[in-house]
């Protein structure tokens, strides 16, 4: 805390200056645990600076991501449980960064609340902290915003934004894939971090017992199901680019199957999947159930227990399967690249 900093005035507005230097001296121990050897700084600067290794890139490239959580920040709430969407916050980010083939470097999240709480920010970072290490990004900065009569007292809003690097010739665009390719699936945790406006729905959030047993969920409950964190794809797939040819990645996020598979196609190709061979997870098949909504609905909306798609040469998807299995991705083909006008085809 800066011994000379309070402002009796602004305290007395709803703002008080010095929990968010608690915050910030409790939230330290997490950020610790993300530094890499390209930081050069500490936390409380007016910037996060990065020192750039570009040793063997002939021309490296910056890739950017920015991502927040959404409305499954109202199960937080509901159920008073901060150290996970951190997780989902980096998670939205560094994925979508991986699909361009590129290392994630860094990270900074921006939080905004009715009234800062240094004991809950804190925990809010520890998950953001969790989602760098699991990413390999440092967490070289971030804001955390008191804004008294714009959110509620016990509630907040959480975005990130992350950098990362790869050389342009590395760069993930699509125009390798053919007809006859291969497309692998690495499995999702759960809901993930979208769908969260229907999912709330569905459920009945705020008039539902979130902490119920339920059958079709092996006896876990709704809430713990749908406040397990975003997978990140990150090591599993840095591994993969160095053994085989990744001709496309995306990461399967809002809109589904059908709005995030043709991102990574050319124009002619569509992705033929076999519904059968999609391991759905047992939350979606409850959402549905409860919802009465339709399969085509679930799959434009929901991952449906594929988190990421990957394409590779027919020749290399063995190899592809035992490097990401290596590396702790129980990943699996679900379906082939076919010349065809029709995106996405489940059958």
């Amino acid at each position: 805390m800066h011994k000379d900093s309070r402002s009796d005035a602004y305290a007395a507005a709803g703002v008080d200056i010095t929990a968010g230097y608690k915050a910030v001296e409790l939230m330290k121990q997490h950020i610790a645990r993300t530094v890499t050897s390209g930081v050069l700084d500490g936390i409380g600067g007016f910037g996060g600076l990065f020192e750039l290794d570009v040793r063997g890139m002939e021309k490296p490239v910056l890739v950017s991501g920015t991502d927040g959580v959404g409305t499954k920040l109202k199960l937080a709430f509901l159920l008073d449980k901060h150290d996970t969407v951190g997780v989902d916050c980096v998670a939205m980010c560094v994925n979508d960064i991986i699909c361009c083939g590129a290392k994630p470097l860094f990270f900074l999240d921006y939080i905004a609340c009715g009234k800062n709480v240094p004991e809950k920010i804190a925990a809010i970072v520890s998950g953001v902290a969790q989602g760098c290490v699991q990413s390999g990004a440092a967490l070289i900065g971030g804001e955390t915003a008191e804004m008294p009569g714009f959110y509620p007292v016990d509630e907040y809003d959480l975005a990130g934004f992350s950098v990362g690097v790869v050389d342009k010739a590395k760069i993930l665009d699509n125009t390798a894939v053919r007809a006859g390719d291969v497309m692998l699936a690495l499995p999702s945790s759960g809901v993930h971090s979208n769908g969260f406006s229907l999912v709330r729905r569905v459920f009945d959030v705020e008039h539902s017992d979130l902490s119920a047993p339920v059958a079709e969920l092996s006896g876990k409950s709704v809430g713990e199901t749908l406040l397990t964190p975003t997978k990140i794809y990150v090591k599993p797939m840095l591994a993969l680019f160095d053994a085989v040819t990744v001709k496309a990645v995306s990461h399967i996020t809002g809109g589904g199957f059908y709005e995030n598979i043709p991102r990574s196609l050319p124009k002619g190709c569509g992705a033929r999947i076999e519904k059968k061979a999609v391991r759905v997870l047992p939350i979606f098949d409850l959402i549905a159930k409860r919802g009465g909504i339709c399969e085509r609905d679930m799959f434009n909306t929901f991952n449906m227990g594929v988190g990421m798609s990957v394409v590779v040469a027919k020749e290399d998807a063995d190899k592809a399967l035992a490097v990401l299995r290596e590396n702790g991705e129980d990943a699996y083909v679900i379906g082939e690249i076919v010349q065809s006008d029709t995106e996405v085809e489940l059958w």
